[in-house]
């Protein structure tokens, strides 16, 4: 299939995961991406592994979020490389960096030095805490963002304490933010046909997807979100019966729903704690409490089975192992083999569809400068 950004040309100036992962998302959709790395060594992120799982020398990170990319190694200290980099910027139709501020200006690569060299270049920056600010010096890493921005106080009970996601939720949102921020500048290049220059953050990306939340507190008179007490409540501003519950063999999850009709089905006596809308929440507590007395009596099977009769919104809680075995992961087709050798890499694929087809490639991320022969031919550089 023709890609819709099939012709366009990234240099992605990226380490780690927020940017790289936007140049992800963008080759997915058809667009050339050039790592520009550091000679030998390249991303840090190369050798920043999760389980201390490696494919060759390379982490199964790096693979994961470097996929369907090519690699130019250059120092940007060295006078030449710079000049080469200079000349690949010059035909680019976006970069992005995520260098703590100031050093791009050091360089001379700055969104004005840039713009000199390429009037119609998308520029794209990913910052911890933005370029200004009495933040904007310290280090832009998930967990600190999390911990700074009030998202650790909504997952879990009461009891928990702070609580982190297990996913690095700031850097994948953020790296999803500056892809849908690249993709509304090149409407604008082509509208005005001048270059963008587009910001981003991992502090903006993790309070923006908790915009629900924050807006809730903004006009609910400064009231903290309050967690339940309950093991498996599923979120501190939602009423029962929102949550996780034990069953006889298992766990069920019930989201919103009728308390009144939920309760029936269940066969559990709530009349003494819902006597109005208000207690829903006002009871929250002691809600869940009941209803997990209740569930615990028979197999998530059955229950399954009750309540999805009554068209009652409730799911079965599976691990890794019973979810990718599902049918209905296999028949989304969220699965594809990248060719990183001897041994075939099994990853996900693009979310996106489009005109009907998945969007999969199978080009296993780059070794550090293995493009840099032919780049310099094909640029004469």
């Amino acid at each position: 299939m023709n890609r819709p950004l099939e012709g366009l040309l990234v240099l992605e100036f990226c380490q780690f995961l927020a940017g790289p992962s936007a140049g992800l998302k963008l080759a997915d959709m058809g667009a050339r991406v050039i790592k520009i790395e550091r000679p030998v060594k390249g991303d840090a992120c190369r050798q920043l592994a999760i389980k201390n799982l490696f494919v060759e020398d390379d982490s199964l990170l790096f693979h994961t979020i470097n996929r369907n990319k090519e690699s130019y190694a250059a120092d940007l200290k060295n006078p030449e490389d710079l000049e080469k980099v200079k000349q690949l910027i010059s035909k680019a139709d976006v970069m992005t960096h995520n260098f703590r501020p100031g050093v791009m200006e050091k360089v001379g690569l700055d969104f004005e030095s840039v713009r000199a060299i390429n009037s119609k270049v998308i520029y794209g920056i990913v910052t911890g805490y933005g370029t200004e600010g009495p933040w904007a010096s310290k280090p832009g890493q998930d967990l600190l963002v999390q911990s700074v921005s009030g998202l650790t106080w909504l997952s879990g009970c009461d009891e928990n304490g702070p609580v982190p996601f297990g996913l690095s939720v700031a850097d994948i949102m953020c790296g999803n933010h500056l892809a849908q921020g690249i993709l509304a500048a090149l409407i604008k290049r082509a509208r005005t046909g001048k270059g963008v220059l587009v910001e981003v953050s991992l502090l903006e990306s993790v309070l923006d997807i908790q915009f629900e939340v924050l807006t809730t507190y903004l006009n609910d008179s400064g009231k903290l979100p309050k967690r339940s007490t309950v093991k498996g409540s599923g979120h501190s501003y939602l009423s029962a019966p929102y949550g996780i519950y034990g069953t006889a063999d298992g766990y069920i999850a019930l989201a919103m729903g009728n308390l009144t009709q939920i309760s029936s089905v269940i066969g559990c006596d709530i009349s003494n704690l819902y006597i109005d809308t208000d207690s829903s929440f006002q009871n929250r507590d002691e809600l869940l409490t009941l209803f997990g007395q209740t569930l615990k009596n028979r197999t998530t099977s059955e229950w399954l089975s009750v309540l999805e009769t009554e068209g009652i919104w409730c799911a079965d809680v599976l691990k890794y192992q019973d979810a990718v075995n599902h049918p209905a992961f296999a028949s989304a087709g969220l699965t594809q083999i990248i060719n990183t050798g001897s041994n075939g890499l099994l990853t996900t694929r693009n979310p996106v569809q489009l005109d009907g087809e998945k969007l999969y490639s199978s080009k296993a991320a780059p070794k550090v400068g293995v493009s840099n022969d032919l780049i310099n031919q094909e640029f004469n550089l």
